[in-house]
């Protein structure tokens, strides 16, 4: 069972973001079926790697077009989008130096953050975006 089931309230209405919005949806998910599973320390670095990884190209993504659409509320935003970057780096180094393993806390913030930031966060810019042509 997947920890996150994408649904069309996540939508803002931008299929690039989207589609990017959905494939974090999917990691998230990926680490949670690595984590029930019992698989090892590897398997599940990787899937915090590429998660970490994934998320930076769609921060810049996303950051990239409030810049060039000139969106208000972009300082504010990637500011947000600098926190979660650095709490996830933190967790890949208590992975990888083995203070710590991947838990259902660590599972539960990830999806918290990411289900609240799309609804409670990104959602704020689908109004202006779209009226930029953003689609």
């Amino acid at each position: 069972m997947a920890l996150i089931n994408w649904s069309d309230e996540y939508s803002v209405k931008i299929n690039s973001i989207d589609q990017q919005h959905s494939k974090l949806v999917e990691l998230i998910n990926q680490l949670h079926s690595a984590m029930k599973e019992g698989k090892g320390k590897e398997a599940i670095g990787r899937i915090v790697s590429e998660l970490i990884s994934y998320t930076k190209v769609h921060f810049t993504h996303e950051e990239s077009l409030m810049v060039k659409h000139s969106y208000p509320g972009y300082l504010k935003h990637k500011s947000l989008h600098d926190e979660l970057v650095n709490q996830v780096l933190e967790i890949e180094k208590e992975l990888n130096s083995g203070k710590t393993v991947i838990s259902q806390d660590v599972l539960n913030f990830l999806k918290k953050w990411l289900v609240e930031h799309i609804v409670g966060t990104d959602k704020l810019y689908t109004t202006f975006m779209n009226s930029k042509g953003v689609v």
